[in-house]
């Protein structure tokens, strides 16, 4: 996902990180992001391409989202694109998109199994994305088919080094 503006997102990512060195937390923390460790069995990762899982070792549900970074790399978000609750997908497979004022990107699978919900709030509210993309700005639930996808997702702290560069 967000492919198309990659390159902006690196020129936002270099300028914001050497503006204002920090310790490694505090970005980690400014930026929304939660650490690696298990929460009551439930545990965050990301993509590459700018996703999020929170998984819930209960269920086996990952609830997905695309992050505070990538949306702000987007812009405001007009349009959203979800996938069909029931479907099975693989992982890569796209599965929705979002537009927003400056770019239209596709949203991937970062997991495989079935659509469980999606968030119908984001039809009427698209700019829940904007306002909270790593909580209430979700996009879609899915039932992983292989738990072992989610491990092989980023850790926050391997995501924010390729925020960094």
């Amino acid at each position: 996902m967000l492919a198309a503006i990659r390159p902006t997102v690196q020129i936002l990512s270099r300028s914001a990180v050497r503006v204002a060195p920090r310790p490694f937390a505090a970005p980690l923390m400014r930026a929304g992001f939660t650490s690696s460790v298990r929460v009551n069995g439930v545990q965050k990762r990301f993509t590459e391409e700018h996703e999020w899982v929170s998984f819930d070792d209960a269920t086996n549900i990952g609830t997905v989202g695309i992050t505070d970074y990538a949306q702000k790399a987007l812009g405001d978000v007009v349009f959203i694109e979800l996938p069909e609750a029931g479907a099975q997908v693989k992982k890569g497979d796209d599965i929705g998109a979002v537009e927003s004022v400056k770019a239209a990107s596709d949203i991937y699978a970062p997991v495989s199994g079935q659509i469980e919900a999606v968030n119908e709030k984001l039809n009427d509210e698209p700019s829940l994305l904007n306002k909270q993309p790593e909580s209430d700005g979700w996009l879609c639930q899915i039932k992983l088919s292989n738990p072992s996808d989610f491990e092989t997702l980023l850790t926050a702290e391997a995501y924010q080094k390729i925020c960094e560069n």
